[in-house]
């Protein structure tokens, strides 16, 4: 199978997409040779924050987001829906549309850990396959029950002695787990500094700044707070 057959899925929220996304995704795509990242922002995902910004926003802030990038591409396929948004029934959704090509879901080791509470959790694991990232303050250690590897191996990646790692899950679907650059940025600071009238230059790319300003998304007042 070519490079143009593996499709990287990056989902979220995006409440902002960020620069911490965007690295990660580039990061994937070149260590395990995808063709291309599909960004998915969430519709209406199952556990709504309260201060989450309306999916149009969501999405136009993602489109600006990834248009430089000729790898990056964006999906609506949860945007465009009213209903609760679960990621089972997108990848089955997306498999549909895209016959033939191999799915590599993006999370980070703590999201991964999670899989078991979110919804049909072992059809998740059947539709795709995984890549797991590093992320501060996890281990890869702890995705052991769930990988088939040696506990050495994964100690291996825990203290940067290997960048990438492939292996299996329990059900043989194909998992990467890749040590990414640490960029510490969270959509959840960025909120916070906007709502105290803060700057967050050179933590999103201008055009997402320019669209929250505009829009006046997360300050003080804004209708979805």
């Amino acid at each position: 199978m070519g490079d143009n057959d593996r499709i990287g899925i990056m989902g979220g929220t995006f409440n902002p997409i960020h620069y911490g996304h965007l690295r990660v995704s580039e990061e994937v795509r070149e260590g395990i040779g995808l063709g291309k990242v599909l960004f998915v922002p969430s519709g209406n995902p199952p556990l709504k924050a309260r201060d989450l910004a309306p999916a149009e926003h969501r999405f136009e802030m993602a489109r600006r987001a990834v248009a430089t990038n000729p790898h990056f591409e964006l999906s609506d396929i949860e945007c465009r829906e009213q209903k609760k948004s679960y990621t089972v029934e997108t990848l089955a959704a997306l498999r549909a549309m895209h016959p033939g090509k191999e799915f590599y879901f993006i999370l980070g080791i703590d999201s991964f850990l999670e899989i078991p509470s979110w919804h049909r959790p072992e059809k998740l694991l059947e539709l795709t396959n995984f890549v797991v990232v590093s992320r501060p303050g996890f281990s890869f250690s702890t995705v052991a029950p769930w990988v088939r590897a040696d506990l050495s191996l994964l100690s291996s990646l825990d203290t940067s002695g290997r960048a990438v790692f492939k292996g299996s899950l329990r059900n043989g679907r194909d998992v990467y787990l890749m040590n990414v650059t640490s960029l510490p940025i969270s959509a959840t600071t960025i909120r916070g500094l906007i709502r105290k009238g803060k700057s967050v230059k050179y933590l999103l790319p201008e055009s997402v700044e320019y669209f929250i300003i505009s829009h006046k998304l997360y300050s003080e007042g804004s209708d979805h707070l």
